[in-house]
């Protein structure tokens, strides 16, 4: 585990899919336990895919290829690096076991880096070989709610920094229907519910809104997270849990009248040989 620290935060990231574990605010725990009785991941990183390809398969110059719901990079160890006591990177680079069914070569990393009450992560992907790569690339963070004695779920809000009209993408089986329900029309503010996740995630394209605050009127604490930048968003609890999952994603999961061509996946980022791309989210606690 390799532990990061400020006067403000601390934060504990695994090479197990680099994925982070906790971060605290002076103290207090803001991440979901992790109870493997609901579900055992805490903030695992989405790629080379965002939720499930149909029939978990994908062909790619006419040949068919395996992937699992949200790829295979929350489930590799990738080598840590330290930086300094507030910073540290994380890099996976492709090997036998993903050219099986990934036939790309890669160097992804991520940056988790702190400053003041803001944690900060990078996303980073390489591409070192002689042909284009093609990828989608996601988070899934589950912050606890409740998260102060005496509250419960209902209690808490999410809040968008700018009124939002958005139709809501349900999932049938893992994959999107082919047209929207209604959802937000110029809302500011979803009251949680349980009910809202009955169904499955939330998921939402094209918001308008560079910040979401996960908060309640009961507490003074709370999470201010940054949403600008991705084109799509996924809000999602497991039932009866005591977690939000904030997802934001370049990418999302097949239509169910998508065709199965990687390259054509909406959102999927194509990057040329010798390139590099970048994207970050960071989130405040208060």
């Amino acid at each position: 585990m390799i532990h990061l620290s400020n006067d403000h935060l601390s934060a504990d990231i695994h090479p197990d899919g680099a994925e982070l574990r906790s971060l605290k605010h002076h103290g207090r725990e803001h991440l979901w336990s992790g109870d493997p009785a609901f579900w055992g991941k805490h903030s695992p990183v989405l790629f080379p895919i965002v939720g499930t390809v149909k029939g978990n398969a994908y062909t790619y110059e006419g040949k068919e290829y395996t992937l699992p719901r949200h790829g295979f990079a929350r489930e590799k160890t990738f080598v840590a690096e330290v930086l300094s006591p507030s910073e540290a990177r994380f890099t996976l680079t492709d090997d036998e076991s993903t050219r099986r069914i990934y036939p790309f070569t890669f160097r992804f990393h991520l940056n988790y880096k702190l400053y003041g009450a803001r944690m900060i992560l990078t996303y980073s992907v390489e591409n070192p070989g002689e042909e284009d790569l093609f990828f989608c690339l996601g988070a899934h963070p589950a912050f606890a709610v409740p998260n102060a004695p005496g509250l419960s779920y209902e209690d808490y809000y999410l809040e968008f920094s700018e009124p939002e009209t958005a139709g809501r993408w349900e999932l049938e089986a893992g994959l999107l229907k082919p047209v929207p329900l209604p959802f937000l029309h110029e809302t500011i503010r979803i009251p949680l519910s349980r009910e809202l996740f009955a169904k499955d995630a939330i998921v939402l394209k094209g918001l308008r809104s560079s910040t979401l605050v996960l908060a309640s009127a009961k507490d003074p604490h709370g999470v201010c997270f940054s949403i600008e930048g991705w084109p799509h968003l996924g809000l999602w609890a497991a039932p009866g849990a005591d977690f939000l999952c904030i997802e934001p994603w370049q990418g999302h999961a097949d239509h169910l009248d998508d065709d199965t061509d990687i390259r054509t996946k909406e959102g999927v980022v194509r990057l040329e040989p010798g390139r590099t791309w970048s994207k970050a989210w960071w989130v405040e606690l208060f």
